[in-house]
């Protein structure tokens, strides 16, 4: 790492991150504004391609260039005394990749790494070379998900290259910041490094006010029987579980950190600097802990909410069947009642010649009698069995 040439000033009590002072009347850096090309047969360059976001070259914390292309920066940094490269790219394409790695003898694996992306959180030591893989997330309040961005970090004595995978984070709200504090920028490329993390976790507090909002929404949604509220639960927990695999690896790396400062001389202040992202990052990863905690509870909760209101509405339709029932035992006790007459007079009523009891006196009333004898019995019998 270049030899630490100042030290910033103290923080002040209570802060939450360093106070660094302005310096007095800096020198004013170049425009940052790209030159106008002339005609193409005056400048036989090739464009330079979009994913170049910015490269700029800074010495004693101030900016002294803004090459307008990554062979100019190759070159200028050659001839700067004691100056600092800070290139960010944004989805870069293999043959940038592979001119930064040939210049700064980039070890293979991390450029492997930085061309497939989709790597996990980790930090790797290639001789004076550091090589970070940072997840970046933030809250879309539109769609209220969390999207999560890849951040690729090359370290080396006088260079720092950003490859970013994503709209996370914002590195250019990071690079203003430090070009405001040249105290604690010309500590040299370790100081943009904590810079960046304080970045990166300090997005993760939007996400984390905003998934703690959406849990309150879901429990109001459980307990209110909202049937879309399973699905909104699992599709949170799968978020939360992204959002557990970019925290969770970040408290063994900054530990990492903290580990190499004797032997890698870092200062005292930035040593503070990264206890501090490394107690905000063990709190975020506490919380998301949490949440998968309490999203698994309450999918428990809501299974056994829609378990309830699946018996009661089973109960309540097997006693509107028993009430159908009912209802039918009675009807089919009075038709079988009604039918014993209707039967009777029915058989009566054909008037053949060769009946028995046609021509006897008593016919009519035993007919009648025999009536009222069946309907009798019968209501006897169903009312026994509570069909009336």
């Amino acid at each position: 790492m270049p030899e630490r040439r100042a030290r910033p000033v103290p923080a002040a009590k209570g802060s939450r991150k360093p106070v660094w002072r302005r310096a007095v009347a800096p020198a004013a850096p170049p425009s940052a504004d790209p030159p106008v090309p002339g005609p193409a047969a005056a400048d036989p360059r090739p464009a330079e391609p979009d994913s170049v976001v910015q490269a700029a070259l800074y010495r004693d914390g101030v900016r002294v260039a803004t090459p307008a292309s990554l062979a100019d920066t190759f070159r200028e940094l050659r001839d700067q005394q004691d100056g600092m490269a800070w290139i960010g790219l944004a989805r870069p394409t293999e043959g940038e990749i592979l001119s930064l790695a040939a210049e700064f003898d980039l070890h293979p694996l991390a450029v492997e790494d930085a061309m497939e992306a989709h790597q996990r959180p980790k930090l790797e030591r290639y001789g004076d070379t550091l090589f970070v893989v940072l997840r970046a997330a933030r809250y879309l309040d539109a769609s209220e998900e969390v999207d999560f961005g890849e951040l690729h970090v090359f370290l080396g004595p006088d260079f720092l290259i950003t490859v970013r995978h994503g709209a996370a984070p914002d590195l250019s709200a990071v690079r203003r910041r430090m070009e405001e504090t040249p105290e604690l920028l010309k500590l040299g490329p370790e100081a943009v490094l904590y810079a960046i993390l304080d970045a990166v976790v300090d997005g993760y507090a939007p996400v984390v006010s905003g998934v703690q909002n959406d849990i309150d929404e879901i429990e109001t949604e459980v307990f209110g029987g909202d049937p879309w509220v399973s699905r909104r639960i699992y599709e949170l927990s799968r978020e939360m579980v992204e959002f557990q695999r970019a925290t969770r690896p970040l408290v063994s790396m900054l530990h990492s950190l903290m580990a190499g400062f004797a032997k890698y001389g870092t200062d005292e202040e930035l040593q503070r600097y990264l206890r501090d992202v490394a107690d905000h990052v063990t709190h975020t990863s506490e919380r998301v802990d949490g949440f998968r905690q309490a999203l698994t509870d309450i999918l428990t909760v809501n299974a056994t909410l829609v378990t309830q209101q699946q018996n009661a509405e089973m109960r309540a339709l097997a006693e509107a069947g028993f009430e159908q029932n009912e209802e039918i035992k009675k009807i089919s006790s009075w038709a079988a009642i009604l039918f014993a007459p209707t039967l009777v007079g029915t058989i009566y009523g054909m008037n053949f010649d060769h009946m028995p009891e046609l021509h006897w006196v008593l016919g009519y009333p035993f007919a009648i009698t025999l009536m009222a004898v069946v309907c009798t019995s019968l209501y006897v019998i169903f009312k026994r069995k509570d069909w009336l």
